[in-house]
C-alpha cells in the first residue's frame, strides 16, 4: 500500500502512535479526521500489540479503505466518525 500523507488543514491534533496509557511517548501530527478514525477503529491495547507504527497502521484493511477514500478529500474536510461495531 501506498504511504498516504495528507496536508493537515488548519486544524492538527496530536496522537501517541503507541498510546500514552500503554507506555508510548512518541507523538505525530495528524489530521483531525485521520486521528479520529484509528481511535475509532482500535482500542489502545490493539494499538500497541499490532500497530506500534504508523506503517503497520497503514497497512490494516480498514484504514487502508479509509485513505484511499479520504485521499483526494481537501485538506479541511470534515465528516462524521464511524464507530467500530462492538
Amino acid at each position: 500500500m501506498r504511504a498516504v500523507r495528507r496536508p493537515l488543514g488548519s486544524h492538527v491534533e496530536w496522537h501517541h502512535v503507541v498510546p500514552k496509557s500503554e507506555g508510548g511517548r512518541e507523538t505525530v501530527a495528524l489530521h483531525p479526521i485521520c486521528h479520529r478514525t484509528i481511535h475509532a477503529s482500535a482500542t489502545n491495547a490493539e494499538l500497541a500489540r499490532r500497530y506500534p507504527t504508523l506503517d503497520a497502521l497503514r497497512e490494516r484493511e480498514d484504514i487502508a479503505r479509509f485513505l484511499d477514500w479520504i485521499a483526494d478529500k481537501p485538506p479541511d474536510f470534515h465528516a462524521p466518525t464511524r464507530r467500530k461495531p462492538g
